[in-house]
């Protein structure tokens, strides 16, 4: 009989299935975790059940798909455990790195101006250095460095000016800002708001929005049409087809045909890029950081 409160030994717990518990929570789907991890659907749910009976408590409810109170609480302390694991292995590999490649992920709206100069200047100074660069959703940057996925990472996000972004746990990495742009918001041309010095967020309360903001307003009414994807390119084709309006930084969308775009007046808020590496990077890591770091002492 499962219960909320009383639990059993937990020295068998797999960390596979804790990261079964992850997916599945992120996900609200078996199929979509089984397909993120690799594995069939019936062994993403012989994991959750191997882990609620070593538990004796109900992780998941099945219809819908969602966590109990409990499955929520395990999943904070999982996303923990699992993290600073998969650090720890990837600071272990860098003890004794493999010469001259660096992998970098990028999430589309950072800015990649900054990198591309760096890595320009590398292959300047270091003809020898080969460089892997890779498209990561905002969401998965700090994981791709965790895991050693990526050597580094430039993520980005919506914040207030100068304040980090919400990156979770990001603390176990070196975090660095880089630049920090101002917001616009993209309109189809025509747009009855396009001639507007500047807008509040809270007059688009009820905009439909192609990707609804994340920041804290209260705006963000998904429109008919929702967009989940991460290429630039279809966003803008979207707004301006008329399928509803986006956040978005100035350089993302300035002179595209068939968009407007108005200053965000309030709140205060900028989309702000950040650089991320283990504190233990390697030699060629650090080139491509102080690259990086030249290149926005020189904007």
């Amino acid at each position: 009989m499962f219960t909320d409160v009383e639990m059993t030994d937990t020295d068998d717990v797999e960390l596979r299935d804790l990261r079964a518990l992850l997916a599945v929570v992120r996900t609200g789907s078996f199929t979509t975790a089984a397909a993120e991890l690799g594995y069939t659907q019936s062994a993403v749910s012989q994991q959750i059940a191997a882990l609620e009976s070593e538990l004796g408590c109900r992780l998941l409810e099945r219809r819908p798909v969602r966590p109990t109170p409990a499955g929520e609480r395990l999943a904070e302390h999982a996303a923990r455990v699992v993290l600073r694991l998969d650090v720890a292995r990837s600071e272990l590999m860098h003890l004794h790195p493999e010469p001259v490649e660096v992998r970098v992920a990028v999430c589309p709206l950072a800015a990649t101006h900054l990198l591309a100069g760096a890595l320009r200047e590398l292959r300047a100074t270091s003809p020898s250095l080969r460089v892997n660069v890779r498209t990561v959703a905002a969401a998965g940057a700090v994981h791709a460095v965790a895991s050693g996925g990526a050597d580094v990472a430039l993520a980005c996000g919506v914040t207030a000016p100068d304040n980090p972004l919400a990156l979770a746990d990001a603390g176990l990495l070196s975090t660095t800002a880089l630049v920090e742009s101002p917001l616009v918001v993209a309109l189809p041309r025509g747009h009855p708001l396009e001639r507007r010095r500047a807008l509040d967020l809270d007059v688009l309360t009820d905009a439909p929005w192609v990707v609804p903001p994340t920041v804290a307003v209260r705006s963000g009414t998904p429109g008919p049409l929702r967009y989940e994807g991460s290429d630039l390119p279809t966003l803008l084709d979207l707004v301006a087809a008329g399928h509803g309006v986006a956040l978005l930084p100035t350089s993302a969308c300035a002179h595209v045909d068939g968009i407007a775009t108005v200053p965000v007046g309030a709140p205060p808020l900028v989309h702000r890029t950040e650089v991320l590496a283990l504190r233990t990077a390697g030699p060629g890591p650090r080139l491509v950081l102080d690259a990086l770091r030249r290149r926005v002492e020189l904007t």
